[in-house]
Order: C-alpha cells, then sequence, then structure tokens
C-alpha cells in the first residue's frame, strides 16, 4: 500500500476532533510514507489533512474539478494538483490512483465518494480496502445502517464487512494494510 486516498469534508465541522483527527491522519500518512491522494482543496478538513502531510515531508496529489477551483479554494501548494473536468472524473482520478480510502467526517460529498467506493468494491470492480475515521461516533449511525441493509437482505455480509470503522487513525491504517495484503 503506497497511496491512500482520503474523502473529507472541504468545511472543519463542529467538532474540534474533527480537525484534530485530520491532523492525526495526516501525521501517520507522512510517518509512514503513505502518500495522500485527496479532492485538492487547502479549506476545511481536506485542507488540514494536506497541510499536515506537506510539513512532515510527506506526498500529496489533489484532485479538484476545474469548476470547484476557485470556490474549493485549491491547496496550489501540494507535490501535484491535478484538474479534471467534472466530479466523477474526480472520483475516477483518485480511485485510479489509491491503493487504499479513508473517510473523515464530511458532507454530501463526503458520503457520496464514500459509497461510490464501497459500491464498486460491492461489485468487485476493485479490491482495495475502505477505511471510516468515526471520529466521536461520526460514523456510528451509517454503520448501523449498513448493518440494516445487510439483514434486510439487500447486500450480502461480505459486503456489509467492505466498510473498516475505527476511531483511531493509527489502528484503521493498520487495519486497511492488513486488508489490502490479505488474498
Amino acid at each position: 500500500m503506497k497511496r491512500i486516498c482520503v474523502f473529507a469534508g472541504s468545511r472543519p465541522g463542529g467538532h474540534p476532533g474533527y480537525m484534530e483527527a485530520a491532523t492525526r491522519l495526516g501525521e501517520i500518512l507522512a510517518e509512514e510514507e503513505l502518500e495522500l491522494v485527496y479532492g485538492g482543496a487547502g479549506v476545511g478538513l481536506m485542507g488540514r489533512i494536506a497541510d499536515t502531510v506537506l510539513e512532515r515531508g510527506g506526498k500529496v496529489t489533489g484532485v479538484i474539478p476545474s469548476r470547484l477551483f476557485d470556490r474549493e479554494v485549491a491547496h496550489t501548494q501540494v507535490t501535484e494538483l491535478i484538474e479534471v473536468k467534472d466530479l466523477h472524473e474526480r472520483k475516477a482520478k483518485m480511485a485510479e490512483l489509491s491503493d487504499a480510502f479513508i473517510a473523515l467526517p464530511g458532507g454530501y460529498g463526503t458520503l457520496e465518494e464514500i459509497f461510490e467506493v464501497v459500491s464498486w468494491g460491492h461489485l468487485r470492480i476493485h479490491q482495495k480496502p475502505i477505511g471510516l475515521l468515526n471520529v466521536h461516533g461520526f460514523y456510528n449511525p451509517l454503520v448501523h445502517m449498513v448493518a440494516k441493509i445487510a439483514q434486510a437482505g439487500f447486500i450480502p455480509e461480505r459486503s456489509r464487512q467492505l466498510l473498516i470503522p475505527e476511531e483511531d487513525p493509527r489502528t484503521l491504517v493498520s487495519r486497511l494494510r492488513e486488508t489490502a495484503s490479505s488474498p
């Protein structure tokens, strides 16, 4: 595992723990020499994790759609900034560049991104591990909903296990490594 795609909010959120988690995850990625692939913004949780990885000497690739370049305040100090046509191309490019995925807290965009890659995993389009950094229980309702979907028979148990929730970023990265290396 060399590159991790992190989906995250372009806002800081309403709890200081969200920004702290983005900082901690960025420190761990840099320390473990894992490159960050993310949505390319320099604001919110997205900006915090990118800044942290860069400050620690790590590599950061941002992928941002042309029409969001100014609105999301593109992070122009990243190692590589890839400008794409639209959100669909952004997700495809981030997935192509990455060996695993982590979702920090975020809004509609973060949820949409995580559901797209988990759907691709469900359909076996990829076999990359997908983690949820469950900061202060942020993703508890989602984990419960996925369990309910499986219990109702809409997805098999194997697909329920595609999402790996963890509260601790170091534990989450370790679990993603283990999952990526297992057959």
